[in-house]
């Protein structure tokens, strides 16, 4: 069964909104001024807090260096981090290493090359995304083959496409975030209604 992610978490009512639909992963972008869904490190610790136990935070983090990704999976404020810059090889394998805590890397996919270099990345998963971020359209799922290790696909999911995304690429998770927003804010029935599509998914 895949497993699915709601990104972008940003305050109290969104945490009571993914309790309540119980997505197997909660992101969170953290520190990365350019995104308007950004939260701090100290919003960050009060958000999960509060988070359902059986739900893991994810920290999503974009060119940030290593110390905070490390110290957050330290204290347990998240459980996995989520590389979505230009880290190297190193930085991955570097908080690996250090924190036994899993690292998710992404990247854009435009061509096949794109996708042969995220197969070959240290990381343990890799999540393919349009790159564009946030412009509702995924990328080219035709380029993608069949992935022998566990992947995240992400980009222009919504409830339209979600069904034909799990039965037909067989990713290990799926990723949403804007698609589930009504004017920037997450939607309660738009966020049960695809982790109720992902649930479906598994049971047909």
């Amino acid at each position: 069964m895949a497993k699915i992610k709601i990104c972008g978490l940003r305050s109290p009512e969104d945490i009571s909104i993914v309790n309540q639909a119980r997505p197997d992963l909660a992101g969170f972008i953290v520190e990365y001024e350019k995104s308007f869904r950004s939260i701090s490190a100290g919003t960050l610790r009060n958000l999960t807090a509060g988070l359902n136990p059986d739900i893991v935070p994810v920290g999503v983090f974009v060119n940030a260096g290593r110390d905070l990704p490390e110290q957050l999976l330290r204290d347990q404020v998240i459980r996995m981090v989520q590389l979505h810059g230009q880290e190297s090889e190193e930085d991955i394998r570097y908080l690996k290493e250090k924190t036994g805590c899993p690292v998710i890397k992404a990247f854009s996919v435009r061509t096949r090359e794109d996708i042969e270099m995220a197969l070959s990345s240290p990381a343990d998963y890799i999540l393919l995304d349009q790159g564009s971020g946030g412009t509702g359209v995924p990328f080219d799922w035709s380029l993608v083959p069949d992935i022998g290790r566990p992947w995240f696909l992400a980009g222009g999911l919504c409830a339209g496409n979600l069904e034909k995304a799990v039965k037909g690429l067989k990713p290990w998770a799926v990723d949403l975030s804007s698609s589930l927003e009504t004017e920037k804010r997450k939607d309660r029935e738009k966020v049960e209604e695809a982790v109720r599509i992902v649930r479906c998914c598994g049971e047909g």
